[in-house]
């Protein structure tokens, strides 16, 4: 079974390596490994909230109620993560970026946004990345209800950069003028985390 398993692996990696669809330096994995910093925190939602500031006319609050009257939709992609793996043709549901952002008015600096997750964390992305079509706040992920290992109940899903930028347990965003690092972005990581450009760590 266990040979099975890693014949199939490895075709399919090799197959998705022909296609272009494996960036460079990573391995494809049937699983979802599960990496965060701190520990899976315990959400009521009842109390949970998500909060929009920073560099906007008005700042919103939204309850768990308000963000699930939001528009939804389904993406299709493939995620990458900063440790080397890749998972491909993963289906994740939830509101699109541009959705939550049509209930604020931007001021005219505002180019970054500081996404924040639950325990402080933290991580920085251009607000251009934030608009497009696939950059969605999700719940469910591949049919099934996010686990809290994977961020539940909201997780931002970024699916063009390295999978630390895709905040799990996402609890909103301050836009600012200037790309402030976050997290790991603190400790080492670069400031932007292209996969294709292997952009994991501030000297690459």
């Amino acid at each position: 079974m266990i040979f099975g398993e890693s014949s199939e692996r490895k075709k399919l990696e090799k197959q998705m390596r022909d296609e272009g669809r494996l960036p460079p330096g990573q391995s494809l994995t049937l699983k979802w490994p599960v990496l965060h910093e701190g520990n899976v925190p315990r959400t009521d939602l009842r109390t949970w909230d998500f909060r929009i500031d920073g560099l906007v006319e008005k700042p919103v609050r939204l309850t768990w109620e308000d963000f699930n009257k939001l528009p939804q939709i389904e993406i299709h992609c493939d995620i990458h993560c900063v440790t080397r793996w890749s998972r491909f043709d993963n289906v994740f549901k939830g509101v699109p970026f541009t959705e939550v952002m049509k209930l604020v008015t931007p001021k005219p600096e505002a180019r970054f946004a500081l996404l924040r997750g639950e325990n402080g964390y933290t991580t920085n992305l251009p607000l251009e990345d934030l608009m497009k079509p696939a950059t969605i706040f999700a719940f469910q992920h591949d049919g099934e209800e996010l686990t809290a290992d994977h961020g539940y109940p909201l997780r931002l899903i970024v699916p063009h950069l390295y999978l630390w930028k895709s905040v799990k347990w996402a609890r909103g965003f301050a836009l600012t003028a200037d790309d402030q690092p976050g997290f790991w972005e603190e400790n080492g990581y670069h400031m932007y985390g292209d996969p294709w450009k292997e952009q994991r760590f501030d000297t690459d």
